[in-house]
């Protein structure tokens, strides 16, 4: 039996975050739950005798993608009418993009492996078709009709379920960055198809019969559709069965994927000119404009962020995840900053930067997952973040109690110094205190130093805990280990 292995393409359509719909001036509104056929027009419905304005900044939108891509921005291009018919389409064609798309030959690295995209082009999107419980008929709502979508479509690079989830998470990243879209797949705002063909070892990668699987309506199912088509078409080429070219849908309740249809090629569309819209020209000045207004995009951000911060890359990567998580911390760093050129804060900037990383990566997430919330939705200001980083790492007080301010200020908001005083969670800083305790430790508990003078090292984890236990956790441990050896030593 030949090894086979796959070839594996992407078309992914996003739903823009424009303020009206991409050829009228309804609203765009993706809230699911809204009353079916309540934000529509005569537009978006296809009345007789109306016609489509463009929305220009879902055509910026889509150019700044196509720049965050490095894709070519096409100077001379059009909308062209794709012709096929469905309940959900009102006019009986979609004003698409075709063979002048706004973008094209660009390419985005996962994993320092680079993906080809074919083409970036903006359409319109359909209505949405319901099919209620127990009757034979299908209701039609329109509110989706017209929403900009962006679809990309990529070289047929992938060569796993894996790779292919791993850029659909990238994408959304770069959309969330530069502010084009949330790109949330369980809203419906991306949705994700594959293009995926087998063939045997040795051959051309292309000589494989593609098969198009739709409806993946998350990432985890773009890796697990992908994987089981793979192996569905492998066992179907060992078992002297053909693959027909077909569109498939994703079952993700059975996880297989079902025939659907015979896939359409783009002859089947009739595609042509969009007669009421004028070809777009754009010059220079135009796309120079443009690129200025492109944001640090994650990559960028990241070797940034290990360069400027001395960050490590699993730190980093954390950190860029999230635009507003990103923002955070550099909004954070420079509250720490302004703290240490004024001597408030006496600890080694490299500390400083750490600390702040690790408990926005721990403590901060932590809450965030439970709260079900967001990095920018919190009571937690970057100012009293800093000043929380800077009393922690000067020593002021221990991490068990830093926890404890976090927890509060997370909650309720507030001045971290304030908190620390109302509820007495300073360290001891007074070594003569200090020193009675130990001292009085040492006596109370004659049997476990002599275990630890004897060689037995947990003697002394026992007696730093007594230690802790007498100061309600308020010595600094450094200094009640160092006080502790000095005295056993004696």
């Amino acid at each position: 039996m030949p090894k086979y292995l796959a070839t594996i393409g992407m078309e992914i359509h996003v739903e823009l975050k424009t303020k009206s719909k991409m050829f009228c001036s309804c609203k765009n509104d993706m809230e699911l739950d809204k009353k079916p056929n309540s934000n529509i027009c005569e537009v978006c419905t296809a009345q007789p005798g109306t016609l489509p304005v463009p929305n220009k900044e879902a055509i910026k939108f889509v150019q700044l993608a196509g720049l965050a891509m490095n894709c070519n921005l096409l100077k001379d291009t059009k909308f062209d009418r794709k012709n096929y018919f469905y309940p959900d389409i009102p006019k009986g064609y979609q004003i698409s993009q075709y063979d002048q798309p706004l973008c094209e030959k660009g390419e985005l690295a996962i994993n320092g492996k680079k993906v080809g995209i074919t083409r970036i082009h903006l359409e319109e999107d359909t209505g949405k078709l319901t099919h209620p419980k127990g009757t034979s008929y299908s209701l039609v709502d329109f509110n989706r009709a017209g929403v900009p979508l962006m679809e990309l479509v990529t070289e047929p690079d992938f060569e796993t379920g894996e790779e292919a989830r791993e850029f659909c998470q990238k994408l959304q990243q770069i959309c969330r960055y530069i502010g084009i879209s949330d790109a949330d797949m369980e809203k419906g705002h991306m949705r994700c198809e594959a293009n995926i063909s087998v063939y045997p070892e040795g051959v051309d990668k292309l000589s494989g019969t593609k098969v198009e699987v739709k409806n993946i309506n998350s990432f985890r199912f773009v890796q697990k559709a992908i994987e089981f088509e793979i192996e569905r078409q492998i066992e179907a080429l060992e078992s002297g069965e053909k693959i027909i070219q077909e569109t498939r849908g994703w079952d993700s309740v059975k996880n297989i994927t079902v025939s659907q249809r015979v896939k359409e090629t783009a002859a089947d569309y009739r595609y042509f000119p969009e007669p009421d819209i004028p070809p777009m020209l754009f010059d220079d000045n135009y796309i120079e404009n443009l690129k200025r207004e492109l944001p640090e995009l994650p990559a960028n951000k990241k070797e940034r962020f290990i360069k400027e911060y001395g960050l490590g890359e699993s730190e980093a990567e954390l950190l860029v995840s999230e635009r507003d998580l990103a923002n955070y911390f550099e909004e954070t760093v420079s509250e720490l900053e302004e703290k240490i050129s004024c001597g408030e804060v006496k600890s080694a900037k490299e500390k400083l930067f750490k600390l702040t990383v690790n408990y926005l990566n721990t403590e901060i997430r932590k809450h965030l997952v439970e709260s079900q919330e967001k990095i920018s939705d919190i009571k937690i200001t970057p100012e009293n973040y800093a000043e929380l980083i800077g009393i922690l790492a000067d020593g002021k007080i221990n991490s068990s109690a830093a926890q404890v301010v976090l927890e509060e200020i997370y909650k309720n908001g507030g001045d971290p110094s304030q908190i620390i005083e109302e509820k007495n969670l300073a360290q001891m800083n007074d070594d003569g205190e200090l020193e009675k305790i130990v001292d009085k430790i040492l006596a109370d508990n004659q049997a476990s130093v002599d275990d630890y003078k004897s060689g037995k090292e947990n003697a002394f984890k026992f007696l730093m805990g007594q230690v802790m236990k007498e100061t309600k956790g308020k010595a600094n441990p450094q200094s009640a280990t160092e006080m502790l050896k000095n005295k056993l030593s004696q």
